[in-house]
């Protein structure tokens, strides 16, 4: 009967160790699993603890990469009123940012001196799609771009001066990241863009191509004074003319084809007026030969009108006798003239 008393007390007993087994196993699962990077929190002075570790875990967040990042943040010396807090880390890196570039860009930009960056800029650009630390960098060692880029189409720029000269110019323009308008601000390809717009009419302002040629430093100013990183992510540094060559007289090619195109012109205005001139001396071909039908027609009036002379009495013998004498005088000065005319048939 004592047996059978005690037997529930021994089996809640034995159920209740088996939960503290349990409970011992999670504690010691816990502290093994946080143990090492609360006691490098602890004794950086980080300020977190085994809850906000074991917070991190239910909301997804990596706590080795908070830990570390709040600890480079505490020994470079970037305190909690900057905003670097364990909550504002983990909302980062909720939102897809790179916690561990944030802080290095944040440590670079303090240990410069020289740049002005806080952790709202920094998270804001780099969710932005920038790399934030290749920024703070570029922003402290200045970067060089080749214009036009390096792979493009077209090795050089070409530009024409006034006197019809070409030349060929490589430029490399040395820019330095400008942080507060890295958000919005166009890109390098806005810049080389720019950059060769400002080249190309720099040189097509120039007079001649020799003085181009003597001074590069005159492209390099006018471009300059265009202040064409305006709106972008860059400030332009300095702009040196790398290489400049001599291309081809593109004024008087451009003259020549003009002068054969104005040949074609005449030419064909000429072809015109001499197939007019053709038209209207066939035209003129034309009544000559009219008229010698209407003389020839004349003609033959003559003798009809020779015989009614005679009919009627108007005409005599002797009268028609002294009509060819006349006529016959006359073919005789004309051939001693040389006239060639040819004796007409007796009427």
């Amino acid at each position: 009967m004592m047996l059978l008393a005690e037997s529930p007390w021994t089996t809640l007993l034995v159920l209740v160790g088996m939960v503290a087994a349990v409970v011992i196993l999670i504690v010691f699962g816990v502290v093994v699993t946080y143990f090492r990077l609360w006691i490098q929190s602890f004794l950086t002075r980080a300020g977190i603890g085994f809850a906000d570790l074991l917070g991190m875990s239910f909301r997804k967040v990596s706590p080795k990469v908070i830990v570390r990042s709040k600890i480079m943040a505490v020994q470079a010396g970037l305190d909690d009123d900057e905003g670097i807090t364990s909550k504002a880390l983990e909302a980062h890196y909720l939102a897809g940012g790179n916690v561990p570039l944030v802080i290095r860009a944040l440590i670079a930009a303090k240990k410069a001196k020289t740049i002005q960056l806080t952790f709202r800029e920094a998270t804001a650009i780099d969710l932005a799609g920038r790399n934030v630390l290749e920024s703070v960098q570029t922003s402290v060692y200045p970067k060089v771009i080749d214009c036009p880029a390096k792979g493009s189409a077209k090795e050089s720029l070409d530009a024409v001066a006034k006197n019809g000269i070409q030349l060929q110019v490589k430029a490399r323009v040395t820019v330095r990241a400008n942080l507060q308008q890295l958000i919005g601000g166009a890109t390098e390809e806005t810049i080389i863009a720019r950059v060769g717009e400002g080249i190309v009419s720099a040189i097509g302002s120039a007079e001649t191509h020799a003085q181009v040629l003597e001074n590069p430093d005159l492209i390099s100013k006018a471009v300059l004074a265009k202040r064409l990183d305006s709106q972008t992510a860059f400030e332009i540094v300095s702009i040196d003319i790398a290489d400049i060559d001599v291309g081809e007289n593109i004024g008087a090619r451009l003259q020549a084809d003009q002068a054969e195109a104005d040949t074609r012109v005449a030419r064909a205005r000429a072809e015109g007026r001499r197939a007019m001139a053709a038209a209207e001396e066939q035209e003129k071909v034309a009544l000559i030969e009219e008229s010698r039908a209407r003389l020839v027609e004349a003609e033959a009036e003559v003798p009809r009108a020779m015989a009614d002379a005679f009919r009627s009495g108007k005409l005599g013998i002797m009268d028609y006798y002294k009509l060819r004498n006349v006529q016959a005088d006359t073919e005789m000065r004309r051939a001693i003239a040389g006239t060639g005319a040819t004796r007409p048939k007796p009427v």
